[in-house]
């Protein structure tokens, strides 16, 4: 098979469509024939050299994919060659096909066209995982979501809305905010120009957002607690802006506010597993009835992935950006 490889760190020059030997199907694992893939910012940090897969896993980037299954490995139940799928990957998704343990997979969910299903696993597992079973994001409730405009921000927006909360975004053009507004997000922060935190107190009369999804890490982190409302729950799931910031203590004291911060690719097995289950219970029904879609700027051959790369680093896109086989 082809895969994308990164013999040497660096820029999007450094991904290379190359010939690799086929992977198969160990105990509990499917291989999946890969149809196509999504770009995330940690792809992007694994070629820079900033990011390794966890132990075991490909060495291939690419942390989501859809396609069809090739074969069962021993133990697998419940799945049969040919599903289409779409699935969380450790790694290997740029690839023609990928190993994926059994408890990653979803079905592709009716309504939507298996190319575009790749841009679900990712961030709907992102989003859930931290939105909704770690801040518990109630309805009624304001989320306040920092890079409105990306994938893990339009779905976001989505979910939000489908589950009964007020949304605030940032992003940094018009043009973004107004495809943040056409998915459902009440509050639009232009971040270049305006202050997000007199905005979200403005527009909660001063409450503040209850819950926020955080990308950039330091830079934001004084400026986020000062947004937080009392009870707030701050999920930091990025480090865009730097990874040493100094808090405030007292402040957080006084809201009784929490802070989490995660990562999904080096979980065990069994909390991805966890967390897929919850997707497909709770989400999955959403995506059928057409409450929530994935928003797919462009699909690039996986090919020409440096091409994928470089429109991402430049944060033009709006949603996902595909890699399609």
């Amino acid at each position: 098979m082809h895969a994308i490889t990164i013999p040497e760190p660096g820029g999007p020059e450094a991904l290379v469509w190359d010939e690799v030997p086929d992977p198969e199907a160990g105990e509990g694992e499917v291989l999946v024939e890969v149809v196509a893939s999504a770009v995330n910012r940690a792809d992007i940090l694994q070629r820079q050299g900033f990011y390794d897969p966890p132990p075991g896993a490909s060495r291939y980037p690419g942390l989501e994919c859809s396609g069809r299954i090739a074969a069962l490995g021993p133990g697998v139940s419940g799945w049969s060659v040919g599903d289409e799928v779409c699935a969380l990957l450790s790694g290997g998704g740029y690839a023609e096909k990928v190993v994926v343990p059994a408890g990653q997979l979803l079905p592709v969910p009716d309504g939507v066209e298996l190319r575009q299903a790749a841009a679900l696993p990712e961030v709907v597992c992102t989003v859930w995982s931290n939105v909704f079973m770690i801040a518990h994001l109630r309805p009624g409730e304001t989320l306040l979501v920092h890079g409105g405009s990306s994938g893990i921000g339009t779905m976001a927006i989505q979910l939000a809305k489908a589950v009964g909360a007020k949304v605030a975004v940032t992003a940094g053009t018009k043009e973004k905010l107004d495809r943040c507004g056409e998915l459902g997000a009440d509050i639009l922060v232009n971040y270049r120009e305006q202050d997000f935190v007199e905005e979200i107190g403005r527009a909660t009369d001063g409450a503040g957002a209850d819950v926020i999804l955080d990308n950039m890490g330091a830079k934001y982190l004084d400026r986020n607690v000062k947004a937080l409302a009392v009870n707030g729950r701050l999920a930091i799931i990025g480090m865009q802006g730097g990874i040493k910031g100094e808090l405030n203590i007292a402040a957080l004291l006084n809201k009784r506010a929490a802070i989490s911060a995660t990562s999904l690719r080096a979980r065990p097995l069994g909390e991805k597993a966890a967390i897929v289950a919850a997707v497909r219970e709770h989400v999955w029904p959403l995506l059928t009835a057409g409450h929530v879609r994935p928003v797919v700027d462009r699909e690039v051959p996986m090919s020409d992935a440096a091409a994928a790369h470089r429109v991402v680093e430049e944060s033009g896109h709006m949603g996902k950006v595909l890699l399609v086989v």
